[in-house]
């Protein structure tokens, strides 16, 4: 099967069909590995999150590819909204659970949770049930509802964003893992991994007035970038995003999408809603400032059917 043929599915039925994967324990799966990944992007369908990133992870080279024993790790899932994971508005509970298990089998000391919500902080984060899940897992669950938990960075090279405030934690974070839902959005048409920084800062207003998607991917200059890149495919919002209304606008595609590369991964994300990636304008911005790699046939990709 060409690579361009895998992402060119129906919103049913999720990833295309790769090689069969048969389950047994996942203990093997926990273990480091130093190695260089063999491949710029793997590709689950079928399995529930924590299954998929277990075999997925796996085939990156392990989550010790990422995470080195003693690191501060920050995890940055979409917990905007005050709504429940099968409505698709937060990223899946289970899938941000189990990335931080992985964070602390691979030696990392500390592992934090937060985003910038556009609900109220304290609701969304329990009833998107990702805050209990978080902390299940060993990890700190923290607020960013205020201005004084973020500091000015310059972004040396930004065309409309030369400055933005960050959220200490990315500050202090040795790793950086992004975990945004693949979602519709009113603004962008499609809402992904570069797209998730809006959570990350605090004076997003200024993007959606002076040219949203130059300052998406303005921002991917900045020196502080994710080492990995895991998008949450399993229940999709195909329309109404980014809050969605009901039901109605969730497909379930059980899939997964993890690389290293935030621009491969919005270009397949794209694929996922059947979109060309050139016709989300941040992606081929990005793209043409070096940022990452939207040419998906040019990659080496692994597909995992479950």
């Amino acid at each position: 099967m060409k690579r361009r043929e895998f992402f060119k599915t129906s919103l049913g039925a999720g990833l295309a069909a790769g090689a069969a994967v048969r389950l047994g324990g996942y203990d093997k799966l926990w273990a480091a590995s130093p190695a260089i990944p063999k491949y710029d992007m793997v590709a689950v369908m079928g399995g529930e999150p924590d299954a998929m990133f277990d075999l997925g992870i796996q085939e990156l080279g392990g989550m010790g590819a990422f995470v080195q024993k003693g690191q501060k790790v920050l995890v940055k899932p979409n917990i905007g909204w005050d709504v429940v994971p099968e409505l698709a508005a937060n990223t899946n509970p289970a899938l941000v659970k189990r990335i931080i298990e992985h964070c602390f089998r691979a030696g990392a000391k500390e592992v934090y949770v937060f985003d910038h919500t556009c609900d109220n902080w304290v609701n969304t984060y329990k009833t998107s049930g990702i805050e209990k899940a978080a902390k299940s897992a060993g990890a700190k669950v923290v607020p960013a509802h205020t201005e004084s938990y973020y500091h000015e960075i310059d972004i040396p090279g930004g065309v409309r964003l030369k400055k933005a405030k960050v959220h200490e934690l990315l500050l202090e974070a040795d790793v950086f893992i992004n975990v945004p839902i693949l979602k519709d959005h009113s603004s962008t048409r499609m809402t992904a991994c570069l797209k998730n920084n809006m959570g990350l800062v605090w004076d997003r207003g200024y993007w959606h007035s002076n040219d949203l998607h130059q300052c998406i991917a303005d921002y991917a200059l900045y020196e502080k970038k994710p080492a990995l890149n895991v998008v949450d495919c399993y229940y999709v919002m195909v329309k109404h995003g980014p809050q969605g209304v009901s039901k109605e606008d969730v497909v379930q595609m059980k899939s997964q999408i993890i690389s290293p590369d935030w621009v491969a991964a919005d270009a397949a994300s794209a694929k996922m809603l059947k979109i060309e990636p050139e016709r989300i304008d941040y992606i081929p911005l990005a793209h043409k400032m070096g940022l990452g790699n939207m040419n998906l046939d040019s990659l080496n990709i692994k597909r995992i059917k479950m």
